[in-house]
């Protein structure tokens, strides 16, 4: 099997993993990077083989490696925050918000990853470098990004909890074990501060009509059922959607 096709598999995998339901499996990380390497290196195994392995594999590592290691986390919160400050529940539905996430999270990572393949898999594929190098690359690289996105300070919560004493200069220093949930608590508070001056606009339409309503004497009368069409309507005329995404992919640069 050429070297074209095995990544053309598994970008194919990749894809089609993310819209299906997704299956824990116990995998031991040993004999797994030995048979990626027997697979990817000397072409044994048929065809079948290589999907199953692969298909098992992707199935577990999809998940943690979207949340845990790209902008996924910050997007989708923030636009579940704007569906909640609409007040209109489930509109636009949990497949919409999870879609448009998705190409988003493509959209900001792709120079991440235009990296990865040109500086590990296409030496790896002309064979100049060997598969250890490939992943210390594509590593160092992810960190990169991790580390303009996260702050110093929960940098160094996770590095004094695992008990190292000299403070980190550089993405490289920095092991995976510490940037990992730095990045997840870094990402966590700037899409709550996003949320928040999402919320502030919406918020003060819902007691306009809450003070129009009790002063008419309507207290039996909803005032989410009245405010919904406003807060509808100002997010339309101040093309929301446009704003929300816009402010999402600057927040990354």
């Amino acid at each position: 099997m050429s070297a074209k096709r095995k990544w053309t598999l598994v970008a194919a995998i990749l894809l089609s993993n993310l819209w299906m339901p997704q299956t824990a499996f116990a995998l031991d990380i040993g004999d797994m990077s030995t048979t990626i390497s027997d697979l990817l290196s000397n072409g044994s195994g048929s065809n079948d083989t290589i999907n199953t392995f692969l298909l098992v594999t992707l199935l577990s590592l999809i998940p943690v490696l979207l949340i845990m290691t790209t902008s996924f986390t910050r997007i989708i919160m923030v636009l579940s925050f704007v569906r909640s400050s609409l007040g209109t529940q489930q509109n636009p539905p949990n497949q919409v918000l999870i879609g448009l996430a998705l190409f988003l999270t493509f959209f900001i990572m792709k120079p991440v990853y235009t990296d990865i393949y040109q500086q590990a898999i296409e030496p790896f594929d002309r064979q100049e470098i060997t598969q250890s190098e490939v992943f210390d690359r594509s590593e160092r690289r992810i960190k990169e990004f991790m580390m303009l996105q996260t702050r110093e300070k929960d940098i160094q919560l996770f590095a004094e909890a695992s008990g190292a004493k000299e403070k980190y200069e550089t993405s490289d220093e920095v092991p995976l074990t510490v940037m990992v949930p730095a990045f997840i608590i870094s990402e966590l508070r700037t899409a709550f501060s996003i949320g928040f001056l999402i919320f502030i606009p919406f918020l003060i339409i819902d007691l306009v009509v809450s003070s129009i309503l009790m002063s008419m004497g309507m207290m039996m009368l909803s005032p989410i059922m009245i405010s919904l069409p406003f807060k509808i309507l100002l997010f339309v005329l101040v093309d929301g959607w446009y704003l929300v995404v816009e402010s999402l992919i600057k927040s990354f640069q």
